[in-house]
Formats: C-alpha cells, structure tokens, sequence
C-alpha cells in the first residue's frame, strides 16, 4: 500500500470488532507516531495505547457520551509533557506536533487494516483525571482504534480548486 491509497482508504470508523488488536499491530501503530516529526525535534509528547477495559468503559464519559470511543479495543490518547510554547509563526508546537503524530499513526492503522476516528469533542481534564495523569500533562487529542465492524462510505470532499492555490 502506498501512502496515498492509505490516504484514500482512511475513513472515521465509529463502529468496532469485539477483536483485540495484534500486539505487532499495536507496535507498528505506535512506532509511526514516534517517528513522526516534532517541532525542534523535541518530541513533548507520549502516546497512551488503553487496552484495559475498565479505563475504556470510562471514556465515553469523557468524550462527550460518545459511547463507541469505549466499545473500541484501543483508545490511543496522545498527551503533550510540556507546556505549550509558540513557535516563531505564532503556533503552538506541543498540540501540533501531537496531532502530526496521531495522523501518521492513523496512516500506519490502515496499513494494518484497522480503523481508527479522531475524537475532537472529549474533556481534556476528565481523560488525565480517568488515566491519572500528572499536572504537567495535557491530553491533546483521543483516537479510538481496531478492525471496522463494517465498511464506512467516503464523505464528500471540497473540490481541488476550494482548496489549494498556486501563487
């Protein structure tokens, strides 16, 4: 598979196998995201894989009652170990470099034949409370993930010339 035909086969899967995923599977996932860049390469993040049941039942809670982010396997849950600093451009690298790191991961469970949702709406206090999470940790984004219950359509994309420009 190439990275485009992954692109193309991403979808936001809300509905789960009662599968475990593959440790290898698991690995490979998490390794993407490791490996993803980082603004100065410094790499303020850790990546939380939740597998235990009783921590998953509590995170629809979290998420906002969407129940299916604890009927998932896993629930990745990508933290930044820093307080956020602007870059140059007026962005904060911490969240930015998480969310890069979630995308690859996501690229990489296609790969695996699994699926994955970024969950946006979810309580960043409630999910370090429900993992216990230190102070100085902030959870930045939450993705369920795990072999699709059934085949999720495409959703419609703004045409190319809505989207990018050449100047």
């Amino acid at each position: 598979m190439t990275v485009m035909e992954a692109i193309c086969a991403r979808r936001s899967v809300r509905k789960y196998q009662d599968r475990p995923v593959e440790e290898e599977k698991l690995a490979r996932v998490l390794e993407a995201g490791r490996l993803a860049p980082s603004a100065r390469n410094q790499q303020h993040w850790r990546f939380i894989a939740v597998t235990d049941e009783t921590l998953r039942q509590g995170m629809p809670e979290a998420c906002c009652g969407q129940a299916f982010v604890g009927q998932a396997p896993v629930v990745l849950v990508m933290v930044m170990t820093e307080t956020p600093r602007a870059m140059s451009c007026g962005q904060l690298a911490e969240p930015m470099d998480c969310t890069i790191a979630l995308s690859f991961m996501m690229l990489e469970a296609v790969e695996q034949g699994l699926g994955s949702c970024w969950i946006g709406a979810f309580h960043a206090d409630k999910m370090a409370q429900l993992l216990q999470l230190p102070e100085n940790e902030t959870v930045v984004a939450v993705a369920p993930l795990g072999y699709p219950q059934e085949e999720t359509p495409p959703r419609p994309r703004k045409a190319p010339e809505e989207v990018y420009s050449r100047r």
